[in-house]
């Protein structure tokens, strides 16, 4: 089944107690993994840092959000162990290599790279030296730029997977290359997924049905919440709904129908398929015509209606009443 990636982000809004509900509540949904992003402000950006879109009033500068944004590494161990007690992954994407030294203490199993850092090759290196596997995704990033990143993972001996990724909050839908999806597997033959920014259920269900083995959206509790991502998220109905649905698309991929067997509906053939009967009173040696014919219920009471052009300018034996079945017998 497809990995599927519920992302808090910062929909936590800085509360550890917030972070610890979205653990809980999005172990209920079934997904795999819980995904939180860590932010180091002094590490990762400076006060010259403009806002993606400017949401708070109380932040004067995105240096300042992500100060405030950030957790101490006893409260991150915390949401590891809760992770851990609820069973689903706790996967971080980091943004400068102290984050990594953070993850790496806490002991996480693979690292999520953001679309900003997929070109990042200090952070690249960074991770590479742990030796863990790494998802990309390629929101901003152009082939030959993802080209460079795979380049440089493989000489490094990195395991890597790729999401498609619009860098658009929320996506619409003429962005959402999902075509991306087979281009990706093809260029790259290695396992690709899809990271959302939608908001719609849909879009991840797609994705599922063209074969993306990744799925990755964010998480909020309403989409009327405070925050940069809010608007660009699934609620938690909406996720339960989405892991039912990827279940299904998984179920339906793995058992193949064989649609050169229909012996299974021997039965349901009889009743519902039709055999020729005429449609109104005709006489002895009347010419039948194509205006003289229906098909009515069930099948084996006349001459199937698949065989009409076989009875079309024959004439009949004996008169026939109006919704009659048509016999072989009943034919000169």
């Amino acid at each position: 089944m497809a990995f599927i990636i519920a992302e808090i982000g910062q929909a936590h809004d800085g509360s550890l107690g917030m972070a610890l509900s979205y653990i809980r509540a999005l172990a209920e949904t079934g997904v795999n993994a819980v995904k939180f992003q860590v932010h180091i402000a002094e590490a990762e950006s400076s006060e010259f840092e403009p806002f993606r879109v400017k949401f708070s009033q109380q932040d004067k500068t995105r240096f300042d959000y992500w100060k405030r944004m950030s957790f101490t590494e006893e409260e991150w161990r915390l949401l590891k162990n809760e992770c851990d007690k609820n069973k689903v992954e706790f996967l971080a994407s980091p943004f400068s290599n102290e984050a990594v030294d953070l993850l790496e203490r806490l002991g996480v199993n693979q690292y999520k790279i953001g679309s900003g850092e997929v070109n990042n090759f200090l952070l690249l290196q960074k991770i590479a030296d742990t030796g863990k596997p790494v998802i990309l995704s390629s929101g901003m990033s152009s082939f030959n730029e993802l080209d460079d990143s795979v380049k440089f993972l493989k000489e490094k001996k990195v395991g890597y997977s790729i999401l498609q990724c619009t860098t658009a909050y929320p996506t619409k839908p003429e962005e959402y290359g999902l075509n991306v999806i087979a281009e990706l597997k093809e260029r790259y033959n290695v396992p690709i997924g899809y990271s959302d920014h939608s908001a719609k259920v849909e879009t991840c269900i797609a994705a599922a049905a063209l074969g993306a083995s990744i799925l990755e959206f964010h998480a909020i509790f309403s989409r009327k919440s405070f925050g940069p991502d809010a608007t660009s998220s699934l609620e938690i109905e909406e996720i339960k709904a989405l892991v039912n649905a990827i279940q299904n698309i998984e179920l339906a991929r793995s058992n193949p129908v064989d649609k050169s067997d229909n012996s299974k509906f021997a039965s349901l053939k009889d009743i519902f398929e039709k055999s020729l009967a005429v449609n109104r009173d005709l006489k002895e040696d009347h010419l039948i015509q194509f205006e003289d014919l229906e098909a009515k219920k069930p099948k084996g009471f006349g001459i199937p209606a698949s065989g009409f052009e076989m009875v079309i300018g024959k004439k009949i034996k004996q008169d026939l009443k109006q919704w009659d079945f048509l016999q072989e017998e009943d034919l000169k």
